[in-house]
């Protein structure tokens, strides 16, 4: 099960870089594409002050950490294992 935790979150991340490349790649229309480019940021600058919007990226952001948090504590409970059964 993990592998598939860890595909998907791969998964994600992938799909947010290929957002982002696609976000930064100068479209052919001049003067449309700069007043694309103004809105883009109008926007982004906007989600930085609705409330909605910040407390979704937070609830995201909480739940990447239960995930990563997840992750350390069975490291650590791993590693404890190897350190008291070394394998010499």
């Amino acid at each position: 099960m993990e592998n598939t935790e860890e595909t998907h979150h791969k998964d994600e991340g992938e799909a947010e870089k290929k957002d982002s490349e696609e976000k930064k790649k100068p479209e052919d229309g001049g003067e449309e594409a700069e007043e694309k480019s103004r809105d883009i940021e109008k926007k982004k600058e906007g989600d930085k002050k609705d409330p909605s919007k910040l407390k979704a990226k937070l609830e995201k952001l909480d739940s990447k950490i239960q995930g990563l948090m997840a992750k350390k504590e069975e490291i650590l409970k791993l590693m404890k294992e190897v350190e008291q059964n070394p394998t010499n």
